[in-house]
């Protein structure tokens, strides 16, 4: 039912936000807690939500939208495992298993994008987008896929952070990519720490006119390209700390249209482009309203 209390985790590579609510407009309550180890950090967030049931009321479903790479086969062994991250000390992890044995109450796990894609289609700017895909450049670059208005599962989970894209001329002091798998993948070029560690300063310190934003622009542009032409999106969503830079839209709308070069004569890469590469309606909360989504959809 719509008014039960829900719980929701979005578990982050360096934060976990929790909350208990039944939707965006009702959070009774939430924190951030820091990501240190598993064991600690799991004991925090199971002492919120024990904490949170005695004042607040018993949550009936929980939520999880986490960084990954996740297993999320239901007939898996590992099934809710962080699997091969390299955020250290959470290599297979048994997220969603550890709570399980605490809280008997419904729940469901998924990417952290994914989770954030569901928030932005079920309360946010992807409202009767379908398919939609939310793309996140912070830390790292992640990206979720809804089809059908359901997360794209398949094989594993989209990585759209790792595509990798036709490198161009570049006048960075340090034109690599800094990704430890792939170089100069998507996250390689785009991330924070990739553009400060090719820039030598971090993102938010260029001004909007700086050339970063320039390149920063176009190999977005390319990586959407591929995802448009692949998946034909009727939105993407562009969200994270990096997209705060709101300059980079018309930036990246212009670039998909050229490296598109009108081959796609749709409305949405023609003249609605404005309304098809968006910054996401629920901010920042899209991550932690998604996994309220989720649980939501439990009942």
């Amino acid at each position: 039912m719509k008014n039960d209390l829900i719980a929701a985790i979005e578990a982050g590579g360096t934060k976990f936000n929790c909350a208990i609510g039944t939707g965006p407009d009702d959070i009774r309550l939430s924190t951030r807690i820091e990501t240190t180890t598993p064991m600690e950090t799991m004991r925090e967030v199971i002492a919120f939500f024990d904490h949170g049931a005695r004042q607040v009321g018993k949550f009936n479903a929980l939520g999880i939208g986490a960084f990954g790479p996740l297993d999320l086969n239901k007939n898996s062994d590992t099934y809710g495992y962080i699997t091969t991250t390299p955020k250290e000390g959470w290599k297979y992890t048994d997220l969603l298993g550890s709570l399980r044995d605490v809280f008997h109450v419904p729940m469901a796990i998924d990417t952290d994008v994914n989770a954030a894609a569901l928030g932005e289609y079920t309360w946010g700017n992807g409202r009767q987008c379908d398919p939609l895909i939310y793309i996140t450049v912070g830390t790292g670059v992640g990206g979720g896929v809804l089809i059908n208005g359901k997360p794209l599962h398949g094989a594993m989970h989209p990585e759209i952070g790792h595509l990798f894209i036709p490198a161009i001329m570049s006048d960075a002091p340090e034109p690599d990519g800094v990704c430890p798998f792939h170089g100069s993948c998507v996250e390689g070029l785009l991330s924070g720490p990739a553009i400060a560690a090719r820039w030598g300063a971090p993102a938010e310190n260029f001004p909007a006119e700086h050339e970063c934003w320039g390149e920063f622009s176009t190999l977005m542009a390319l990586a959407l390209a591929n995802l448009t032409l692949t998946l034909s999106p009727q939105r993407i969503i562009l969200g994270g700390g990096v997209m705060h830079q709101t300059q980079l839209f018309p930036m990246i709308q212009e670039e998909l249209q050229r490296v598109l070069n009108g081959y796609l004569q749709t409305y949405e890469l023609m003249e609605g482009v404005r309304d098809y590469v968006v910054p996401p309606g629920l901010g920042d909360q899209a991550g932690i309203l998604g996994a309220m989504a989720m649980a939501q959809q439990l009942l």
